[in-house]
């Protein structure tokens, strides 16, 4: 159990910006930072970042908190867990109460998942800097690949030895469990129950999460067996998905935004390469098929992306279609091909690193123009295939979403295809055409599988009675003027209130004391302002970041939702227009009656919809009179409270 003391120390010291730019690339705008979620696929940021509240917010999909929510969201971390990666990442000692073997017990499976990792990677290098058979084969392998010491280590490169159970016996022996062992993929157990090693006389690629935690492995073998196969990996784990996994990522990430462009490779051997040429913003996708959640890392850090392609060209054009997802996602996209029988981890030990990195900045081809370029070739003078080539690519270009980007690719392919601009933009706008009628169609379908349905209250027993009119509908939901009022408080609830002569008041208690014929309906509004309420009555005044913090996680999100905004007001209104638009903090007055008067008459409007009902179905006649007198009165008071917002409001 982590001490109070030091939960206070970690979250004084984590800044919002240093800990989510860590994993998503930030850019100022207004008074926020912005980024693409990590949360969400998207293509336009609504991922916000408050410097000065401390706090993240999605306005996209809703996702909300500060630096050790983030941590516990993104990594999916207990709060413990997080508490101690931000400990770590600002060299804060942790201290800890005793455990009892029961909190050792109840560590979850994730962490062991971690921990049996680190093990491994641990194992496999000592295995090869130390032991006879790693070093003679292991460590030769490389250093015969031309590899540097400082490349190795820097990606904790290792060997496993040709022996069935030589790390689960060694595992097993540091007390780690069997379970973990065969969860994370590293044991295999056979037939018979007993345990054995996947991986087995072969070089050994840590794989690592963002925060460079081993999650898997990637395992060469040496061996120039036909049946035994080249590379053996992980496989899937409750802490590896390899669709989401880009090798090289944790050393890349910030020179990926330093340089913002990410290149992108095939295999491990070629980011290590590549790293050796003093080129660190370079990933790979471990020899799988590029897919959405890989590119959407990437686009997390950089919106341009350099694909490093092998000379292969039959390997090229397999590739060519799966890349347009790219384009797809909004990124751009370039290429770089190597000479017939050369990748980026060949050529670069042919060349050495000054050369190899000149070839690349001297070599890149805009992905469709190249992909263009390579297809024609294929086809000749062949008509037919030309004329799918050119679909081909303008199939490419309808998948950019950016209009200006894409109708630069069609002016440069109707160049270079030697056919008219004017017909191929004919064929753009009919693919467009034809996506757009497909997703309206889609959802259409999805509409129309609910309007036949019966409605949620057919068998409730006043089913029979008129619906609510719209009107009615509006009026019977506060939670716009409710949340309104929340709002004021964290903003102003520490500013004097500056009119009608009122002195040494806080515009918090000043809310609070205006609020006592008001009840709340939302009960997470309700339980923020009964909370203001205890808190002045025992003499203290809250702050938003009491709230923003709180444990109770409804709270939370609430408040952190009311201290943000998507929205940022440019100087260009006065800076350019000479427009003048002005700050609701410049009349105070106006802002916090209005708050409260608008909640007051949307109350107060509900009231006399109640009381039009009782009206209609009252036979007494007396009591009649009663509802008839009560419903003007409460009538006057709505007139007033009207009257005084458009005075208020327009000054």
């Amino acid at each position: 159990m982590i001490t109070g003391e030091t939960i206070e120390k970690i979250k004084e010291t984590a800044r919002i910006e240093e800990v989510v730019g860590d994993f998503v690339h930030l850019k100022k705008r207004g008074s926020s930072l912005i980024g693409n979620c990590p949360f969400h696929g998207e293509k336009t940021p609504s991922f916000h970042v408050s410097v000065s509240k401390g706090i993240y917010k999605c306005f996209g999909c809703g996702v909300a908190g500060d630096s050790v929510r983030f941590v516990m969201e993104h990594e999916k971390y207990s709060y413990p867990e997080a508490l101690k990666f931000l400990a770590n990442k600002y060299n804060i000692e942790v201290e800890e109460t005793v455990e009892t073997v029961q909190d050792l017990e109840a560590q979850n499976t994730r962490e062991s998942l971690y921990i049996v990792s680190q093990f491994a990677a641990n194992f496999f290098e000592d295995q090869m800097w130390n032991s006879p058979e790693g070093k003679t084969i292991g460590l030769s392998y490389f250093k015969e690949r031309g590899f540097r010491e400082d490349i190795l280590k820097k990606f904790n490169l290792g060997y496993s030895p040709d022996v069935w159970d030589a790390l689960t016996q060694d595992a097993i022996k540091n007390k780690h469990a069997e379970e973990y062992l065969e969860k994370t993929g590293l044991a295999i157990r056979n037939d018979k129950g007993k345990l054995y090693d996947r991986f087995r006389g072969r070089v050994m690629f840590p794989i690592h999460n963002f925060t460079g935690r081993v999650i898997g492995f990637g395992g060469r073998t040496l061996k120039t067996d036909k049946n035994v196969p080249k590379y053996v990996n992980s496989p899937e784990s409750e802490i590896y998905h390899k669709s989401n996994v880009l090798y090289g990522l944790f050393h890349a990430k910030k020179a990926i935004r330093d340089q913002d462009n990410c290149y992108l490779v095939e295999g491990y051997a070629d980011v290590l390469s590549v790293h050796q040429a003093n080129i660190e913003n370079v990933v790979a996708s471990s020899g799988t098929s590029l897919t959405i959640e890989q590119i959407r890392l990437i686009s997390r850090f950089t919106q341009n992306v350099t694909i490093l392609y092998d000379g292969d060209a039959a390997g090229i054009k397999a590739s060519l279609r799966g890349l347009d997802m790219i384009l797809e996602e909004g990124l751009n996209v370039k290429v770089v091909s190597f000479p017939a029988g050369d990748d980026p981890d060949s050529y670069m030990h042919k060349v050495g690193a000054g050369a190899f990195k000149t070839y690349i900045e001297d070599n890149r081809k805009d992905f469709i123009l190249y992909k263009a370029n390579i297809l024609l070739a294929d086809a000749g003078n062949d008509p037919i295939k030309r004329a799918g080539i050119i679909r081909d690519i303008v199939e490419s270009i309808a998948k950019i979403p950016d209009n200006i980007k894409a109708s630069v690719f069609i002016r440069e392919c109707s160049s270079l295809l030697q056919i008219e601009e004017r017909i191929l933009l004919t064929e753009l706008n009919t693919m467009r055409a034809a996506k757009l009628k497909k997703a309206n169609n889609t959802q259409s379908k999805q509409q129309a599988q609910y309007q036949d349905m019966p409605p949620d209250n057919l068998f409730d027993d006043d089913a029979t009675s008129t619906p609510l009119t719209a009107t009615e509908n509006v009026i019977s939901n506060d939670d716009l003027q409710e949340h309104e009022i929340v709002r004021l408080l964290l903003f102003f609830g520490h500013e004097l209130v500056s009119w009608d002569k009122i002195d040494n008041m806080y515009i918090g208690s000043f809310i609070i004391q205006n609020l006592t014929d008001v009840t709340f309906e939302n009960p997470i509004c309700k339980r923020i302002i009964d909370h203001y309420r205890i808190e002045i009555e025992n003499g203290q005044l809250p702050t938003a970041n009491q709230f923003i913090k709180s444990d109770d996680r409804a709270i939370a999100d609430l408040a952190i939702t009311l201290s943000t905004s998507p929205y940022t007001l440019s100087e260009n209104w006065y800076n350019k227009h000479n427009i003048y638009v002005r700050d609701e903090t410049v009349n105070l007055k106006a802002t916090i009656l209005g708050g409260l008067y608008h909640l007051k008459k949307r109350k107060v409007d509900r009231i006399l919809l109640d009381l039009l009902k009782e009206i209609k179905t009252e036979t007494d006649e007396t009591n009649h009179t009663i509802l008839m007198q009560r419903y003007v009165f409460i009538k006057n008071v709505e007139r007033e409270i009207s009257k005084f917002l458009g005075s208020v409001i327009v000054k």
